[in-house]
């Protein structure tokens, strides 16, 4: 295997915040899965949660050298949780099809959150 790229990001907690009042389920069901938000909205402090999932999911569009826009939609990208608690990627769509192109066998991912603040890291893993 070898690194295919690698992504970090950060962000406000209180800018997702906002963004989930003023915009409510209209942006909450552009970024994220049903999935994501069903986890997001079953912990006490939601906004913290979907703040790392939206750090995440940049991190991994920079990893993937895409951004999101033209080659990869935020719904591509989901942030799951394992039985151990450790997050882990999953691809559709237009992600999946760029991961089998490009030979990606993994996304390791890493997420982080304080009071004001989420982080994520992302390295993309090729097979050959």
């Amino acid at each position: 295997m070898s690194i295919f790229g690698i992504g970090i990001d950060v962000v406000e907690v209180e800018r997702i915040a906002s963004s989930m009042s003023e915009f409510g389920d209209r942006f909450a069901s552009k970024v994220f899965t049903e999935s994501e938000r069903s986890y997001c909205e079953s912990q006490n402090r939601p906004a913290i949660h979907y703040a790392a999932r939206f750090a995440a999911k940049e991190a991994v569009a920079k990893a993937l050298g895409t951004g999101i826009g033209k080659d990869l939609s935020w719904l591509d990208i989901e942030i799951r949780r394992r039985g151990s608690g450790e997050p882990e990627v999953f691809l559709s769509g237009d992600g999946e099809k760029f991961a089998k192109v490009n030979n990606l066998v993994q996304i390791k991912i890493s997420l982080t959150h304080a009071q004001h603040y989420a982080a994520a890291n992302a390295v993309a893993l090729s097979g050959g």
